[in-house]
């Protein structure tokens, strides 16, 4: 059988890593089309042809950014020997991710969130629900070490750290200054 159309010319996987990079750096909302197809150095229709429509590219980025950026703090909340070794670990890959010098310098399920257009709530919804599987993560490590009366409050507590370090982050803090927040953060540990 003949196939139809002209063949693709481009790597889908690199090209969804050019993707990554353009979304990381201006969020959803501050990435056009035509930024994503220069990036990718494909066409417009190229990418709906083989990715679809800009939010579905889009959610494929955040699942390739996850398997990759968001990897190491999901790893060392599963790795951790106790609960508390396992927050302290989960903080501490968090800040390596956010201040690597290769990255922008922010959690992209934290902040690539678009904020204002109404057209945008699929997205907004979406990322969303990734940040309440964080909580959810947090909150089963924490299962079997904490109290279950203060449980939510710690796995919420955490879960708010982990995201106040991205904007930190973002806004110019560097990986010895989020380290003291860390510190700080650990150290309410047994007050908690």
């Amino acid at each position: 059988m003949a196939t139809r159309g002209r063949p693709r010319t481009f790597d889908p996987d690199v090209a969804l890593r050019q993707a990554l990079d353009v979304f990381w750096e201006r969020g959803y909302e501050g990435t056009s089309l035509s930024d994503l197809a220069e990036a990718m150095g494909i066409r417009s229709a190229s990418i709906y042809a083989y990715f679809g429509s800009k939010e579905d590219l889009f959610r494929q980025v955040m699942s390739l950014y996850g398997a990759t950026a968001g990897e190491p703090p999901r790893r060392a909340l599963r790795d951790g020997a106790t609960a508390r070794d396992a927050i302290h670990a989960m903080l501490r890959a968090t800040a390596d991710q956010i201040t690597h010098p290769e990255h922008p310098h922010y959690c992209m399920l934290i902040l690539a969130a678009p904020t204002g257009a109404v057209e945008n709530h699929a997205v907004r919804q979406f990322l969303a629900d990734g940040r309440r599987r964080i909580y959810d993560e947090i909150r089963d490590r924490l299962a079997a070490d904490v109290p279950p009366a203060r449980l939510d409050a710690i796995a919420r507590y955490y879960t708010t750290v982990v995201q106040g370090l991205s904007l930190q982050a973002r806004d110019g803090a560097t990986r010895p200054e989020l380290e003291t927040v860390i510190t700080c953060a650990m150290s309410a540990w047994e007050a908690l």
